[in-house]
């Protein structure tokens, strides 16, 4: 009670428009006006997949479609360190796990790694905070989930030019395996059910990196959860 009153009046203090549409000197909940919240919340978890698929892609379910007020918030939350976006953002991340794995079972999420680079300049490791939000929605749901992160990212090149044999190829090799990685592969086994969490997917080459690399350590991912799906056009970076 006490937080959802802070927040609203942080939205009302703070000076800041709408995350998703922009609209400026309107009435925001969570960051965003009524209209996108209602977008947001009537977004429904579909399966998806690039064409063509890279190697090894998970089974992989998205909260929506990078479009629209769902894009608006995302890039407000990873372009411009608005935080308190990560609670929603969250949310939506949780609905899709939860149309991933069944409710019985223990999940354990892998959110993709951030480069320190990456950490440096949105104030944190963006994916991590949005999986902790969605393990806190998954809980109070009655899951029982938990989060870990095995892996750590290397910088890579820009990866527009590169095929996609080639993008896979540079996704694999800038991942590396923990040292604690025996400690957290019996947790693995207590937890059958291993998702991979992550923002946006475009060609599929990261969550397939984050796959394969699993895989070489013993630890079978069972799907993937994203927030939002998009679909690769010509010139368009890589993700």
């Amino acid at each position: 009670m006490l937080s959802a009153l802070l927040g609203d009046l942080a939205d009302l203090v703070l000076p800041a428009s709408c995350a998703g549409c922009g609209a400026e000197r309107v009435r925001l909940v969570a960051g965003a006006c009524p209209d996108c919240v209602t977008r947001l919340e009537g977004l429904r978890p579909h399966r998806t997949a690039p064409t063509p698929s890279p190697p090894g892609f998970p089974s992989c379910t998205a909260a929506g479609p990078y479009a629209g007020a769902l894009r608006g918030v995302l890039l407000a939350y990873k372009e411009k360190n608005r935080h308190r976006l990560a609670r929603p953002l969250g949310s939506l991340l949780a609905a899709a796990v939860a149309a991933t794995v069944p409710r019985d079972r223990p999940v354990l999420l892998i959110p993709v790694p951030s480069t320190a680079a990456a950490r440096r300049e949105r104030h944190g490791d963006h994916m991590a905070r949005l999986t902790d939000h969605a393990v806190r929605r998954l809980r109070a749901a009655g899951y029982q989930a938990g989060t870990a992160q095995p892996l750590r990212a290397l910088p890579r090149p820009d990866s527009t030019s590169l095929s996609a044999d080639e993008r896979l190829a540079v996704a694999v090799n800038s991942l590396r395996i923990g040292s604690r990685i025996g400690v957290l592969r019996r947790v693995v086994r207590a937890r059958g059910t291993l998702v991979v969490t992550d923002d946006i997917v475009t060609t599929g080459a990261t969550l397939a990196a984050v796959a394969r690399r699993l895989k070489e350590a013993d630890m079978q991912v069972t799907g993937a959860a994203v927030v939002a799906a998009t679909r690769l056009r010509a010139n368009r970076r890589a993700i």
